[in-house]
């Protein structure tokens, strides 16, 4: 913002109310060189965000590509404290026939006779961090012996993340079948 300055013997103002006056107002504008400096100043402290936000959704990337594959550990060898650890007890999961499963039921299937995946194998995942949210798009291939019958599967998937607190936690799943 500048200093307005108007020179008033410029104008042609006079005391009587009724005469017309001609405005020529002689306007110049004064820049304040420490208003130059904070304005520089704060410039420069965003774009040192900006920089800092981008380092901090490619940590968060990382978290969460390493939370994707513990889950895929988990869910081999049936640890379910392991996967218990990962989703938030809210967490609502979509199964490929359209169930929608609870968190105690996910562990539940994991740890039930009846389904086990043998091998899962991630084919692809992106990553989009938005604030204390991290969605994960991708593809993996599933072998496994469900009710005594091989199986292999390929499905894409949706998990969105949260950050609560420290710890990133799956709050939401989904997987859908795709062609061979």
């Amino acid at each position: 913002m500048g200093f307005l300055a108007i020179d008033e013997s410029q104008t042609g103002a006079t005391d009587s109310p009724l005469q017309e006056t001609s405005w020529d107002a002689d306007i110049s504008v004064e820049v304040c060189p420490m208003k130059v400096r904070v304005y520089i100043a704060f410039l420069t402290c965003a774009s040192l965000f900006a920089a800092a936000q981008t380092y901090g959704d490619s940590a968060a990337r990382s978290n969460i590509l390493a939370l994707e594959y513990v889950w895929d550990q988990a869910q081999e060898s049936r640890d379910v404290r392991a996967l218990s650890a990962i989703f938030d007890n809210a967490l609502v999961f979509v199964d490929y026939d359209g169930r929608i499963l609870t968190k105690t039921e996910y562990l539940e299937r994991v740890k039930s006779d009846s389904s086990h995946m043998e091998q899962i194998v991630t084919e692809s995942m992106s990553v989009l961090v938005l604030g204390n949210t991290a969605i994960v798009v991708g593809t993996y291939r599933a072998k496994g012996i469900e009710n005594g019958k091989p199986y292999l599967r390929r499905r894409r998937f949706v998990d969105t993340w949260m950050l609560m607190g420290e710890r990133w936690v799956c709050v939401a799943a989904e997987a859908t079948p795709i062609p061979h």
